[in-house]
């Protein structure tokens, strides 16, 4: 076997799942985009797979292989920058195993990540996430669990791994009612609930009557929701949530976007930003800033604060040429 590939070996096995411990997902993550990246190598050089080396993933493979994800693929540039932080972290692994190919390496690690734009998020009013939780069919077993899972996720803020990872027992209705999940990063985390969630689901657990190790939102079969299914389910309740609330329509609404507008209604409470970091999972405070600024409310109350402007409008008029000369570039 070629150095690649022992190496490729070792950095899942001993890497990845020894030192790291990193978790399931993140392992499928790096496996899909380095068996993307052979596969691309492979066709480029006219090698299979396992007969490949490190100098043959130099640096301007690596750059064609980004802009194949993009224009071919059509990856945003979010999924292009992921792929990217595996490949680096393979090849700073590699370094440590083979100096000989120090120089690819090096010229590997300097590809930097691509900018981008960094848009408001996208969250739903009362008025949509009424109309949405409105869309199930409580007359069907089907519609009577989504509306369950999908209260639970506007209500909490779960993300989608974690809401089809909980099992019957992680739902605690007593006393201090709250959810408890296994978050990003093997964090885990407790989240309360309200009364009217916890109605919903002893409701709910009612009827579901299962084990304490089952899925609480299983499919007919019994095996837990894949993320794909849920997020077709949620983009069919969305179209038909649309006819009663037309803005719906004009927003992307995904699993996300469902933990997006749980934290946008604990900002518009009042909460500080760095509860609304505990209750979300996030690692830093500084990742809830983003919901500040899709707040306009927050703004114009800010603005209502300030003094008016008395300054009389005008244009600045330079009196030197050179002056001129750069105000008209």
């Amino acid at each position: 076997m070629s150095a690649l590939a022992t190496t490729l070996q070792a950095f899942f096995t001993d890497r990845l799942v020894r030192q790291r411990q990193v978790s399931p997902n993140t392992v499928q993550a790096y496996r899909d985009t380095l068996r993307l990246l052979l596969i691309f190598a492979s066709e480029q050089h006219g090698k299979v797979p396992g007969k490949l080396d490190i100098d043959d993933l130099d640096a301007p493979l690596i750059g064609a292989f980004l802009d194949h994800l993009e224009h071919e693929r059509h990856n945003g540039v979010r999924t292009r920058n992921a792929r990217l932080a595996a490949i680096r972290s393979l090849f700073r692994y590699a370094a440590l195993r083979h100096p000989e190919h120090a120089a690819t390496i090096e010229r590997v690690l300097a590809i930097p990540p691509k900018r981008f734009e960094r848009r408001l998020v996208t969250w739903l009013t009362e008025a949509e996430i009424d109309a949405l939780l409105a869309a199930p069919d409580r007359a069907t077993w089907t519609g009577r669990r989504d509306a369950a899972l999908f209260g639970l996720a506007v209500q909490t803020g779960l993300r989608a791994s974690e809401l089809i990872g909980l099992t019957c027992v992680d739902v605690h209705l007593g006393a201090g009612a709250h959810v408890s999940c296994n978050g990003k990063g093997r964090k885990q985390r407790i989240t309360p609930l309200t009364s009217g969630t916890v109605a919903v689901m002893r409701v709910w657990l009612a009827e579901r009557a299962g084990q304490t190790a089952d899925p609480l939102y299983p499919t007919r079969t019994g095996r837990a929701l894949s993320r794909d299914a849920l997020e077709r389910r949620l983009a069919g309740y969305v179209k038909d949530a649309a006819s009663r609330c037309p803005s719906l329509a004009r927003k992307r609404v995904t699993m996300h976007v469902l933990r997006h507008s749980a934290a946008m209604r604990l900002l518009r409470a009042g909460i500080d930003t760095a509860v609304i970091a505990l209750w979300l999972g996030h690692e830093q405070v500084e990742t809830t800033q983003i919901y500040l600024h899709a707040d306009l409310q927050i703004k114009e109350r800010a603005l209502e604060r300030t003094a008016p402007i008395t300054t009389k409008p005008g244009r600045f008029r330079p009196t030197d040429k050179l002056l001129a000369f750069l105000e008209a570039l």
